[in-house]
């Protein structure tokens, strides 16, 4: 199922939900309202019902007490608990009719024997009995009879009597029939109508989504990381497709580093495997050579396998960019400073390197600095002049190299950190151009900077900057 048809049942489910509940709702206060406004009309007629009885019974009695004998009027008083009842009836409307509202009433005594009878019957339930008796108070209950659905309300009238007064519930049967099918046809149509809005909405909402899908197979499919989505708005789906488009970017340029570096690789490497197989072709061609000949062919070929080696190095180095980066921890960049100063002297002995160190503690890979460092080192001592001096400062996380050779040609400047980059003037010289290009890598991993400038009087001045972590937080 697609996202489009996902979105669409969950708006019309939401709306069908909240429909039917809105409509139940609706649909139980109608109910309530209708029926409370029969009840009150049957508690009103149960009232009336009352007045009459208590009436008859009075009138009766005091009719009796005008020069009547007393006898009399005690047998009266005994009828007024149950046969009285049927001179009651002639106190009360029609039957049938109470008040202009149609209407039943049943008059039943303690004993449960129906004393005045309606067109409709009613049953004389346990409850009525038990009304009639004094043992209850009022008590509602709805019945069908005759064919007719009734509210009935039983209540107590005069002594020991009781009344059962009903009404048909056909009206607000019918008015909650039409109600309920108003509510059929709303539910259909709100959900109709959410289907469709629904369905109109999502085709926007779901567009970014299709633009990036296609995006990512249009990739998948010709690996043309040219392709790129629209990006609008700060919505999920708009950071979706900025973050979509700067994952293209990156990876455009990863793969675009890639073919320079195998391109650029392939370049240097061609010239000292070349200058190396003709060496070897001709120790192998010419057994004859002479012993000095010979030593110097052997001599250039060691060179030129350490050019190689040394090269092959650097390209693993690079290599390993966007590899997921060793743990990182508390290095003492001085020491690690003073291992390379050693090696600089073993191996250039006419390079004299003069050092000032103040402890620092970085946060770093010890194997990653060292090779930067020592890189710096090579290339100070690299481009000093036979017995020169190489100065070697570091103090709150800078690390100072300088040299006292020929400079830097301004126009080299800018570029002599890019990989495979070579002076002018150093051009004819061992080297594979990418040294410096390691020592920004490094520094760049952790966090830093290099940068290189003339000396006034003669030189170059590297910096590499490595943010260096504050004694407290050592502590």
């Amino acid at each position: 199922m697609t996202l489009r048809r996902r979105l669409m049942l969950a708006g019309a489910a939401v709306v069908a939900v909240t429909v039917l509940v809105a409509a139940g709702l609706a649909y139980a206060v109608a109910r309530h309202e209708l029926r409370s406004q029969v009840d009150d009309v049957l508690r009103e007629q149960a009232r009336v019902v009352n007045r009459a009885v208590e009436h008859a019974r009075h009138h009766d009695y005091g009719g009796m007490g005008n020069g009547g004998d007393q006898g009399n009027a005690d047998d009266m008083a005994l009828q007024g608990k149950g046969e009285g009842l049927e001179q009651a009836a002639r106190w009360l409307p029609s039957p049938g009719r109470l008040r202009n509202v149609a209407a039943y009433v049943q008059l039943i005594d303690g004993k449960g024997n129906i004393k005045r009878a309606p067109s409709v019957a009613i049953p004389v339930t346990a409850e009525a009995r038990a009304i009639a008796a004094g043992k209850r108070g009022e008590h509602w209950t709805d019945i069908h009879s005759g064919g007719e659905h009734l509210r009935v309300l039983s209540v107590p009238v005069g002594e020991g009597n009781a009344a059962q007064v009903a009404r048909s519930l056909g009206g607000v049967d019918d008015v909650l029939g039409r109600l309920r099918w108003v509510m059929v046809l709303l539910c259909a149509g709100g959900v109709a109508f959410a289907v469709v809005l629904t369905r109109l909405s999502a085709r926007s909402v779901v567009r970014p989504v299709t633009d990036l899908t296609e995006a990512a197979e249009h990739v998948e499919a010709t690996g043309d990381l040219g392709r790129r989505v629209p990006a609008e708005g700060d919505d999920e789906v708009g950071r979706l497709a900025a973050r979509f488009n700067a994952m293209l970017d990156r990876l455009q340029d990863s793969v675009a580093t890639q073919k320079r570096l195998i391109a650029d690789a392939s370049h240097e490497l061609r010239t000292p495997v070349t200058s190396l197989r003709t060496n070897v072709e001709v120790l192998r061609d010419d057994p004859a050579l002479p012993s000095d000949e010979r030593r110097r062919l052997l001599d250039d070929v060691v060179a030129q396998t350490e050019e190689l080696g040394a090269l092959v190095a650097d390209l693993i180095d690079l290599a390993r960019d966007g590899e997921s980066a060793p743990a990182l921890e508390d290095v003492r960049l001085d020491a690690v400073v003073s291992e390379a100063i050693a090696r600089g002297r073993r191996f250039t002995p006419g390079i004299t390197f003069e050092a000032e160190l103040e402890p620092t503690v970085v946060e770093g890979v010890p194997e990653r600095l060292g090779r930067a460092v020592n890189n710096l080192l090579d290339n100070a001592a690299r481009h000093s002049p036979q017995g020169g001096v190489v100065e070697v400062r570091l103090a709150g996380g800078e690390l100072r190299v300088r040299d006292h050779g020929e400079g830097v040609d301004p126009e080299d400047l800018p570029h002599l950190f890019d990989r495979f980059y070579r002076g002018a003037n150093v051009r004819g010289r061992p080297g594979s151009g990418l040294g410096l290009a390691i020592v920004r890598h490094v520094a760049e991993q952790h966090g830093g900077s290099v940068s290189v400038e003339n000396a006034p009087d003669g030189g170059a001045v590297f910096r590499l900057i490595v943010p260096a972590t504050p004694p407290a937080a050592r502590s």
